[in-house]
């Protein structure tokens, strides 16, 4: 009866959906209970002070009015957290706040891409990267991330003419679904071809704080010239446990952050306060609440890739973020019949890796966010079940 617009085309069922419709399934015939990977929604809980300062907040009836402009608290927190911990000096209107990071990546498209404007994107890429720009009627320019270039993006491999034409860059690093970290000379070059093209980079870093290598995360904002190219936008899901309070921000380029501000003030009115007010008390816990975050989410993935190599299943251990990037068998023709197989025989249930785009096809992704009993677990279950074998990895 009612027609959608053509935009809604290219838009199908989430994967997520499909895959929680399986587990039911599963769970009936069987049953049994699941153990689902698939998801990385964070399972760390805020500190018990952001928890008790929102709770003080949520009580108070003056709150609940329209929060317009950012609670001068916040701004000033956030800029201390980046000079604290990135180094990284900002002025006031170098930031605004987000109901979560999505919110501009969603947003962002719509600000500065025309339709049939091009916009890159790395390959395997969080799906809301390809979603915003179609919403915005830009073209997609994909750009590979091949496990033998470290999952790097080939900047050299972009054509000058598609380069030329781009208006927009979507980079993540540490990268989902990878785990893959980029060293400083990578950004460096980043930059230079951002400047050389006069392209918006837009730096998606959300897991700079899980970090497992002994170095910590960089923000894209450190490294000289990047401000004149790009923002940077920044959370509080993974590092605070935040992830349903729904804070983020954005930060950067002067010229892209009122852009943003002027959409934004037609759009909604502003992060609720007692939001607000939990992830001040969240950047004024320090460093060590967060440590403690990295330190269980880094727990979690050791256990993870040691458990289930004594099942037969050899994971690459990943230098951050809280998902592994595994390739399958050589016996299954893609990633949706290894997914299926691996749930039939063991109730484990994993993300199909052409979720997350075309190169994917011979990939899941696996998050470490579970319990670990839920973990050892599964272990167990994959080693009963004698789903792996070693050949199963030879080519």
């Amino acid at each position: 009866m009612f027609k959608r617009a053509q935009r809604m085309n290219s838009f199908h069922t989430s994967v997520f959906t499909e895959l929680l419709e399986e587990k039911k399934r599963y769970e009936k015939e069987k049953d049994e209970k699941v153990i689902d990977f698939s998801l990385g929604s964070p399972t760390i809980p805020p500190s018990p002070s952001i928890i008790k300062t929102m709770t003080k907040a949520v009580s108070i009836p003056s709150n609940y009015r329209y929060a317009v402009m950012p609670l001068s608290g916040m701004i000033s927190s956030i800029q201390k957290w980046y000079q604290s911990r990135y180094q990284t000096s900002l002025e006031e209107n170098e930031i605004t706040l987000l109901q979560g990071s999505q919110e501009a990546l969603v947003n962002l498209p719509l600000i500065y891409c025309n339709p049939g404007d091009i916009v890159l994107v790395p390959d395997p890429y969080y799906p809301v990267y390809v979603d915003a720009p179609r919403l915005a009627g830009a073209n997609i320019h994909f750009m590979p991330l091949k496990a033998e270039n470290n999952y790097l993006i080939d900047l050299d491999a972009i054509p000058d003419d598609v380069a030329q034409k781009a208006k927009m860059m979507i980079v993540c690093y540490p990268n989902n679904p990878t785990g893959a970290c980029a060293p400083d000379s990578f950004i460096n070059d980043l930059i230079a071809f951002a400047r050389k093209n006069n392209i918006l980079v837009v730096y998606d870093n959300a897991y700079s704080d899980l970090v497992y290598t002994g170095v910590p995360g960089r923000s894209f904002l450190s490294f000289d010239h990047a401000i004149e190219v790009g923002v940077e936008i920044n959370s509080f899901s993974k590092s605070y446990g935040m992830a349903g309070a729904r804070l983020g921000v954005l930060l950067g380029n002067q010229e892209v952050v009122e852009a943003y501000k002027v959409l934004k003030s037609n759009m909604d009115y502003g992060v609720f306060i007692p939001v607000q007010e939990a992830g001040i008390a969240a950047l004024e816990s320090g460093s060590s609440l967060v440590k403690e975050t990295q330190q269980r989410y880094e727990h979690k993935r050791d256990l993870m890739v040691d458990s289930f190599r004594l099942a037969g299943w050899e994971l690459p251990c990943p230098k951050a973020t809280m998902f592994i990037w595994a390739r399958i068998p050589e016996k299954y023709k893609n990633c949706y019949e290894f997914c299926h197989e691996l749930l039939k025989a063991t109730g484990v249930m994993v993300t199909p890796g052409t979720a997350f785009g075309p190169m994917g096809e011979r990939y899941v992704r696996l998050s470490f966010v579970l319990e670990e009993e839920d973990i050892l677990e599964a272990a167990s279950r994959i080693r009963e079940s004698q789903f792996f074998l070693k050949s199963d990895y030879s080519d």
